[in-house]
């Protein structure tokens, strides 16, 4: 059984509803359903995640234009991705990547992606993300660790990613008991590989450990040989439905 959590009395709370956070799915051109699917009106999106390469490429890209465009007229906030290589990039190498992001795409904020976790690199991660919101102004910042890193992270950014992997894992784990005292739009949990008859078992956790973003999909990524956010999962309408609603406690 999943450790099960709850806020702290008084933790400061903005009120977000459980929504999806699409973590980046395949690029426009071969994947034009995936990137329609999250301007449908009514889709509970907080957030989604352009890739175009290995970050905002060399050049603008027409079709990731395009797309950002159609999502920012949708009213979906679109994050940058950025590749921190768990504290090996440079800060001008992420803020080189975030101005293209900005100047090509308009991004709203960004992710930045296998972020280090422990308490020796938080000074180095505050120095990025307050490079970021220099020239965000207002934006979203996420962190995506993918595990719980040391609790002084969820003071640096919006949100952290504290849960990516499989849901063999993702059934029996457990949440650090630290973010009892965050609300849960503070955190995000990834899950692949969930099967059709778990989706509500996963939303189940999700809520239970106060992740109020979520993305949770059938893909597998082929055993590590391909990338299980690509594509839409294979419940969609399901998730969005459920998500959309809420499921009982």
């Amino acid at each position: 059984m999943p450790h099960l959590t709850s806020a702290t009395a008084g933790t400061p709370s903005t009120g977000l509803s459980l929504g999806l956070g699409a973590p980046g799915y395949a690029h426009p051109l071969v994947a034009p359903l995936e990137w329609g699917e999250l301007t449908r009106p009514g889709t509970p999106v907080h957030w989604t995640v352009l890739k175009v390469g290995d970050g905002p490429g060399t050049r603008p890209d027409p079709h990731c234009t395009e797309a950002a465009g159609r999502l920012h007229t949708a009213g979906v906030c679109v994050l940058g991705h950025l590749d921190a290589a768990y504290g090996a990039r440079t800060l001008g190498e992420l803020m080189s990547e975030a101005h293209r992001y900005l100047d090509w795409y308009q991004v709203d904020g960004f992710l930045l992606d296998r972020c280090p976790t422990a308490r020796s690199a938080l000074p180095e991660v505050r120095r990025t993300v307050a490079a970021f919101r220099a020239i965000l102004h207002r934006g979203h910042v996420v962190l995506g660790h993918g595990t719980h890193p040391y609790p002084g992270y969820a003071e640096t950014a919006d949100q952290l990613v504290t849960f990516s992997g499989p849901w063999n894992d993702y059934r029996w784990s457990q949440v650090a008991e630290w973010t009892a005292e965050h609300p849960p739009e503070r955190f995000c949990h990834f899950v692949y590989g969930v099967p059709r008859g778990h989706l509500d078992e996963a939303l189940r956790i999700a809520r239970w450990q106060g992740a109020a973003t979520i993305w949770f999909t059938d893909r597998t990524g082929h055993g590590g040989r391909g990338d299980p956010w690509e594509t839409l999962p294979g419940y969609w309408d399901e998730i969005v439905s459920r998500v959309g609603t809420g499921v009982s406690e």
